[in-house]
């Protein structure tokens, strides 16, 4: 079924198959069906599944990003950003990338045991750990299932350096962790922030924290010495992007040591959805907005070339660049975390006893 709604606390509008799939169903009217308003959809519920992969560390080597290697405690995400660019992995799956993906919640079980396994290997290189790369580590869900707390307390006793992405005001929860990690050199954390405007974060990203509570989250991090910054994710055209320059004052005001950003981007599944997004709540704006996501991809809706994917090419992205360049001038801030000053000197194997 692919009718224009909009579910309270849902970011996609409908679930359309994904890739892989072999068959589809689709809802017509026989003429049996009572009116629509007597019997409403019920919002879909979350669900929960383990996901008992035996190898817990990702790696990758893409010259985009400055990770080699990844934990993802979930699979599919709770906070329901409609722009999200993990969501067709749901598709790997035989589920939607649109609804399934916020709803259908798979965990990373025995974290701390499986991280064990991999540090405890004689070839096991330690190298920045980066966390919340595709999915939010600190999803609702984690309150319950601790699978992210797990895995700093394990990176913990091993001396391990990560990094860490969200917009999940959750990870305050971990400030004792943090600060620990953080006294040894260990942390770095990048608070995602796409917007000040709460009635706009409500679309786009029904579940996460407020803008107000996300600001907060780099002020208490700040507090607690862990190093921060935050990253303007994605940059969209005409919703969005006016606010650079307030983002990064913002972030700065709140002690923030860096400030980063991403260009939407709309691989596989994600362009449709997006695109229906658009036409639910900006329908007057839907065309200008996807003209200049086209003119930032050579004329197509999406770019997965590296180099370009991250970035966008053209006027427009130029014209971007150079505003967080000068905003980021202005008020003093890094473009990036100084990953490289991680310390990987401290890590001990060894920790068997721990578990």
């Amino acid at each position: 079924m692919n009718e224009r709604r909009v579910r309270k606390g849902r970011g996609a509008v409908s679930n359309p198959p994904g890739r892989f799939e072999k068959t589809t169903s689709v809802a017509v009217d026989d003429g049996w069906a009572a009116p629509e308003d007597d019997f409403p959809d019920p919002a879909p519920r979350t669900s929960f599944t383990p996901d008992r992969t035996r190898n817990i560390i990702a790696t990758n080597q893409s010259p985009d990003v400055p990770f080699e290697q990844s934990v993802n405690p979930y699979k599919g995400c709770e906070h329901g950003c409609v722009y999200c660019y993990a969501r067709p992995t749901h598709a790997f799956l035989d589920l939607s990338p649109g609804l399934d993906f916020e709803t259908k919640i798979f965990y990373k079980t025995d974290p701390a045991a499986r991280l064990k396994e991999a540090f405890e290997r004689p070839g096991y290189q330690c190298r920045t750990l980066a966390i919340g790369t595709n999915t939010d580590p600190y999803q609702p869900g984690e309150k319950r299932l601790r699978v992210t707390r797990q895995v700093l307390e394990t990176l913990l006793d091993y001396r391990h350096p990560v990094s860490i992405v969200t917009k999940g005001a959750l990870i305050l929860r971990d400030l004792d962790l943090l600060a620990e990690l953080a006294a040894h050199g260990l942390v770095t954390v990048a608070v995602s922030i796409t917007t000040l405007d709460n009635e706009l974060k409500t679309k786009l990203e029904p579940r996460t924290a407020s803008p107000t509570a996300r600001l907060r989250m780099v002020r208490e991090l700040v507090a607690a010495k862990v190093p921060v910054g935050v990253m303007f994710a994605p940059v969209i055209p005409v919703i969005n992007d006016s606010e650079v320059e307030a983002v990064v004052a913002r972030s700065a005001a709140e002690g923030a040591q860096f400030v980063g950003y991403v260009m939407l981007r709309l691989p596989f599944e994600v362009k449709a959805l997006f695109e229906e997004w658009l036409a639910t709540h900006y329908p007057g704006k839907a065309e200008h907005v996807m003209n200049r996501v086209r003119d930032l991809r050579g004329g197509k809706p999406y770019e997965s070339a590296w180099g370009v994917r991250m970035r966008g090419q053209g006027v427009y992205a130029e014209l971007v660049a150079k505003r967080f360049a000068i905003a980021r001038k202005k008020h003093g801030l890094a473009q990036s975390p100084e990953r490289a000053a991680l310390r990987t000197d401290l890590f001990r194997r060894g920790q068997g006893e721990l578990f």
